[in-house]
């Protein structure tokens, strides 16, 4: 059975795909990765099947016809993950604000902590955030404050994207009705992991701003985030 495959979705990333598909190649132990592109107008599906023909057994992609959201690029992911078998399934993001070096200690925090599910986490004790403004800090630590109080989760980093699935959390969720697409779906599967009972562990990370190319951050993302975390509390058993 395969080990670790890593999710990356992506929409216009050609200025950072090769580098991070490099980065994560280049890790020991080995990851397979699979870009999720939503059709990149930039031509970034392009140039993961260029950097494929260097090493076609662990770069893989899956072309979707348009920008359908980064939950539902996950989903199909994660489907794609359980139908070839792969033991730890990853979110991480493209852009390097999550460090690929980080991707061995989640594992770990899986395969030998005895987490069933792990998280890059930049709230707990020697986790950080670089290189944003006071106020953005303190929105984001707000925002996580807020989505405790609520759902009484229990993680610190509610929102955070560098994430370890084990395979029993996969196959234990209820893929067709995960249904938030932004920083809630983040929250959504953070929850339900919790409500099924399995243990999540938080990774000490520090979290990078971009260094290439443009934030998919949007009001709209942020207001699915505010008013989803009161409709999760009320339908999710």
């Amino acid at each position: 059975m395969p080990e670790r495959l890593v999710i990356i979705p992506t929409y216009d990333e050609r200025e950072n795909i090769r580098e991070i598909l490099d980065a994560v190649l280049a890790l020991s132990p080995a990851f397979h990765v699979l870009v999720v592109d939503d059709n990149s107008p930039d031509g970034t599906a392009a140039l993961v099947k260029e950097h494929r023909s260097t090493d076609p057994s662990r770069i893989h992609l899956l072309e979707r016809r348009g920008k359908l959201g980064l939950g539902t690029a996950y989903i199909a992911g994660f489907k794609w993950a359980l139908q070839h078998g792969y033991a730890y399934v990853f979110e991480m993001d493209a852009d390097f604000s999550h460090d690929p070096k980080d991707l061995p200690r989640l594992h770990a925090a899986c395969a030998e902590g005895g987490a069933d599910m792990s998280v890059g986490s930049r709230y707990v004790k020697g986790g950080r955030v670089h290189d944003w403004s006071w106020d953005r800090v303190l929105m984001s630590s707000m925002a996580s404050l807020y989505v405790r109080a609520v759902l009484w989760l229990g993680v610190r980093d509610t929102t955070a994207g560098l994430v370890c699935y084990t395979r029993r959390v996969l196959e234990a969720l209820p893929l067709d009705e995960i249904r938030f697409v932004g920083y809630a779906f983040q929250i959504e599967m953070k929850y339900r992991v919790k409500r099924l009972g399995f243990r999540i562990a938080e990774v000490p990370i520090t979290f990078r701003d971009r260094r290439k190319g443009k934030s998919k951050m949007s009001m709209g993302i942020f207001n699915e985030a505010f008013f989803g975390v009161l409709q999760m509390r009320r339908r999710i058993p």
